[in-house]
């Protein structure tokens, strides 16, 4: 893989783990709830969910780009209508003070660990990266075994950059994010950048 080559799957990467999703909600809840170690326990349980699907797309399936273009075809249109329909969601709804209420737990560090991996495997935004948008930014024919420890160290990295602040500003302003202003920005903001991945996924050939 070349520089620009990660550098585009760092960028993509990070956008997708910033928009608020079920990983991002839980992640919030736990920390408005438990604080910040809790909070962070799920997120390493966040990133071990990412770096299982990364493992699977690198093993998996580069043999099936090279045969079933359809199915990626298919698989690529789904992320577009998916994407499209969280952008509405979160537009007219999203993450509510109710909603993060009602996730809140007070479990311990394991606990928490197995929660953030549980989503994360669970979570249809989190398959449809790795199976419908990395594909179209890493050349899954050409991977090296470097490339893949190269990838996974960056996956490491950026989710930890973007999730920290999450957590850290939930545990540390828990009235802020109570406040329907700020949730509802919280949700446009997110809708916005859920329809341009949308667009951006369906644009390129």
């Amino acid at each position: 893989m070349t520089l620009s080559g990660f550098v585009a799957y760092s960028g993509a990467l990070a956008l997708a783990a910033a928009i608020p999703g079920p990983g991002v909600t839980a992640l919030v809840a736990r920390a408005l709830g438990s604080g910040f170690r809790s909070s962070l326990a799920m997120s390493f349980g966040l990133i071990l969910g990412d770096l299982t699907y990364l493992t699977a797309v690198v093993l998996g399936l580069a043999f099936l780009a090279q045969t079933f273009g359809l199915v990626f075809l298919a698989i690529k249109w789904f992320g577009v209508a998916y994407l499209t329909w969280l952008a509405y969601s979160f537009w007219t709804g999203g993450i509510s003070a109710e909603t993060v209420e009602a996730k809140k737990s007070r479990g311990g560090m394991v606990s928490a660990f197995l929660s953030g991996l549980t989503v994360t495997l669970g979570n249809p935004k989190t398959m449809i990266f790795y199976v419908a948008i990395t594909p179209t930014i890493v050349d899954l024919k050409a991977i090296t075994l470097s490339d893949y420890a190269i990838l996974a160290a960056v996956t490491i990295a950026v989710l930890l950059i973007v999730l920290v602040p999450y957590l850290v500003l939930a545990a540390k302003a828990r009235w802020f994010l109570r406040t329907p202003r700020a949730l509802k920005l919280l949700n446009r903001t997110a809708a916005v950048f859920m329809a341009g991945a949308a667009a951006a996924i369906a644009a390129r050939q």
